[in-house]
């Protein structure tokens, strides 16, 4: 292969304000040498291979600003529950999975959703023995806050009537006391413990296949997530050895759980550590529950729910502790808050550190910012807090908040209000929570329209829309922005890494609908085609 590409007709959107629009570029080596119109850039050396586009839309590699790339590995070991329409479906594919699986060996599934079941009622322990009594049993929610295990999964983990709910956490209970099997938040990590941890290598093949997957959508790069630590150390050493042996295939950068944060701090080790392919983000810390499960913190209780406030997973005085440390130390904190009250705690608590650390550089970020009080909107613009958010949450959740956040719900998913109080915006999945299409998320942020109509054809709360260029940005422009990468990657720019994705049509021409049909024809990363028709040539 040459080092060397001239890629010429093309409908290229640089996201480059000094040249929205052009029709070639220049690629050498690793970077984007020119970009221009009319005629084309020259590209240096004599190997040049001209590619025509023939009038394709052409952006910059997407990102996605938060996904768990260790569920790559995890769904190749468990049952798929996404969609289930109801408890009996659920138990059927337990029953089968136990009758092909020798007895005490553990069954693991994710996706299932009571929201989608005739009664909505949560999963418990004794329906999953009426069908696996011999095989530890345990199922993730959709929403990654909820696990429902089996009585040996239980006692595989040493839950019973009398293991104290762990802080941050809650063991559901009947009215004995005894476990129900519905664990929720810090509680989940109590199975997931005694489950084994796949080991590295098995984690480097599960990536390797998931870059291909994420090539056919158009993405060039991830912030992953933590999940826990076991998880987190599991990913990262794959990712080291895949870098090592030049097969990490996207850009990472690793965010780790806020337990290790002694540790970081005592070696010294600060946010953007690393090199253009695996990098130190920073800190993730859990703040509050989920919608799906009723336990985000909330500054008034949820529709009908009178005593329930959701669960606040770090307490105000630990979460400002956290963010003084991190902040001092040159670390970005990327906080989980989907309620009004967790936001406003973080927010209070990263004001705190900005005042005690003016001097900081560190990109801190709300993931998720899903409802937000409405004297809490500017406050994320004016302290330079990045909302990494995934749009494909609204559509999908647009009915619960309505159910149970009632009239709060005007700044649930606030795209445009945080946009027109000058916030930058990083987009992303939450994959395995929402489908990894990059182009579902744009979708849903420039139309908010949700399926099966809710909210009306205009969509739902159609005030909070985005333009499509706006949506766009926040897939690279303001995702460089949030890990500090700007100028390197994110847009298409001469001398910025060659990152892009070649579409079959025109997104910025017809109906935003077509945004559900988008195809990826051509995907570049570092200046080599990973995936389409000109990576086999």
């Amino acid at each position: 292969m040459t080092d060397n590409l001239l890629l010429i007709n093309g409908s290229i959107h640089t996201m480059d304000p000094a040249l929205p629009l052009a029709s070639a570029i220049a690629v050498s080596g690793d970077r984007f040498q020119a970009v221009g119109n009319g005629s084309p850039p020259q590209a240096a050396g004599p190997n040049t291979r001209v590619i025509d586009l023939r009038g394709l839309c052409v952006l910059p590699g997407l990102v996605d600003c938060h996904i768990h790339l260790g569920s790559f590995a995890r769904r190749q070991l468990e049952l798929d529950l996404a969609g289930v329409e109801s408890l009996e479906r659920m138990l059927e594919q337990v029953a089968q999975e136990a009758a092909s699986t020798p007895p005490g060996t553990w069954i693991q599934g994710r996706g299932w959703n009571q929201e989608l079941w005739p009664d909505r009622r949560f999963p418990c322990a004794d329906d999953l023995d009426r069908v696996a009594q011999h095989h530890p049993v345990a199922l993730t929610a959709k929403s990654g806050h909820a696990v429902v295990a089996n009585s040996l999964a239980l006692q595989k983990a040493g839950i019973s009537a009398d293991t104290p709910d762990p802080r941050g956490g809650k063991i559901q209970r009947d009215a004995r006391g005894q476990p129900t099997g519905l664990l929720l938040e810090e509680a989940l990590r109590l199975v997931g413990r005694a489950i084994p941890t796949p080991d590295p290598e098995f984690m480097a093949a599960a990536l390797r296949t998931a870059f291909d997957q994420a090539w056919q959508l158009g993405l060039t790069a991830a912030h992953d997530m933590a999940f826990d630590r076991n998880e987190d150390r599991a990913v990262f050493d794959a990712c080291q050895r895949l870098r090592d042996r030049g097969q990490l295939g996207l850009r990472v950068v690793k965010y780790f759980r806020h337990e290790v944060l002694d540790d970081i701090l005592a070696v010294g080790l600060r946010s953007g550590l690393g090199d253009q392919w695996l990098r130190f983000g920073g800190i993730k810390v859990l703040g509050d529950g989920a919608l799906g499960t009723h336990t985000a913190a909330m500054l008034q209780p949820y529709v009908g729910e009178t005593d329930n406030l959701g669960i606040l997973i770090v307490e105000e005085d630990e979460l400002r502790d956290v963010a003084r440390r991190a902040t001092a130390g040159g670390l970005a904190v990327a906080t989980h808050a989907i309620g009004d009250r967790t936001n406003r705690v973080v927010l209070d608590a990263l004001e705190e550190a900005a005042a005690a650390h003016p001097g900081s550089v560190a990109r801190h970020r709300i993931e998720h910012v899903q409802l937000l009080h409405p004297d809490d909107v500017g406050r994320l613009a004016k302290l330079g807090v990045v909302a990494s958010m995934q749009p494909a949450h609204a559509v999908q959740d647009a009915e619960m908040v309505d159910r149970y956040w009632g009239k709060r719900g005007e700044l649930a998913y606030a795209w445009r209000s945080l946009t027109d109080a000058g916030t930058v915006l990083a987009f992303g999945s939450d994959w395995p929570v929402e489908d990894l299409n990059p182009f579902l998320g744009i979708h849903a942020a420039v139309t908010r329209r949700c399926p099966g109509g809710y909210g009306g054809p205009q969509g739902w709360h159609p005030e909070q829309r985005l333009t499509l260029t706006e949506a766009i940005h926040a897939h690279t422009v303001g995702a460089a922005h949030a890990v500090g990468m700007e100028g390197v990657v994110g847009s298409i720019s001469a001398g910025m890494l060659a990152d892009l994705v070649v579409l079959d049509r025109d997104i910025f021409a017809g109906e935003p609908d077509q945004l559900l049909e988008t195809q990826v024809v051509g995907t570049m990363v570092g200046g080599k085609w990973t995936w389409g028709e000109w990576a086999a040539s």
